[in-house]
């Protein structure tokens, strides 16, 4: 069976400073990834219970199972939240993520799209994104790339395009439980 690696996932601010961190996430392996996540060199992570780490060090553990997904190159990230209700997708408009070692590291612009299990999209904290563009002086090329994100992220959500499958996500974490259960450590 093949193996799942441990990651500590990183978020940070524009200006460097910590946003919040994610201690034990497990990387789903090549070898499992469907081919549409695979063709585009997803990098998908698997947690559940796990500690979280917010910048003034208050720390907290994840109530509810998340299969994040990212992808090189796009201002976005995906957390598919397997709920009682369905699967919820929360999206971070967000740097690409950058990986050293076994620590994927990315910044938070703030603004963030919720797909309800019903379908229902909201994009959510818009007024924080204007607040922090100005307190951190984004550049024009940051705030075009967040805003291009933004439009490729809805559009992907709108064509029902990878990641934003059900299946696949609770397939992903069936895989990762049935990894745990014999006895190995992420």
């Amino acid at each position: 069976m093949p193996t799942f690696s441990s990651y500590i996932i990183k978020s940070f601010k524009h200006d460097g400073h910590l946003h919040r961190m994610w201690l034990e996430n497990a990387l789903v392996p090549d070898s499992l990834l469907h081919e549409s996540h695979r063709s585009e060199a997803m990098r998908v992570f698997i947690n559940s219970q796990t500690k979280i780490v917010e910048a003034d060090g208050k720390e907290w553990i994840s109530r509810i199972p998340g299969v994040s997904f990212f992808i090189p190159k796009q201002w976005f990230n995906v957390v598919a939240l397997l709920e009682d209700s369905g699967v919820r997708y929360y999206c971070n408009i967000a740097s690409p993520p950058y990986i050293t070692g076994n620590v994927l590291t990315y910044i938070d612009y703030d603004l963030d799209v919720i797909r309800t299990a019903d379908g229902d999209v909201h994009v959510v904290d818009q007024e924080e994104y204007e607040r922090h563009k100005q307190s951190y002086h984004y550049p024009g090329i940051v705030d075009s790339k967040v805003k291009q994100g933004l439009r490729d992220l809805l559009k992907r959500i709108d064509k029902g395009q990878a990641p934003f499958h059900d299946d696949q996500v609770r397939c992903y974490y069936r895989e990762w439980e049935k990894w745990k259960g014999q006895g190995t450590e992420a």
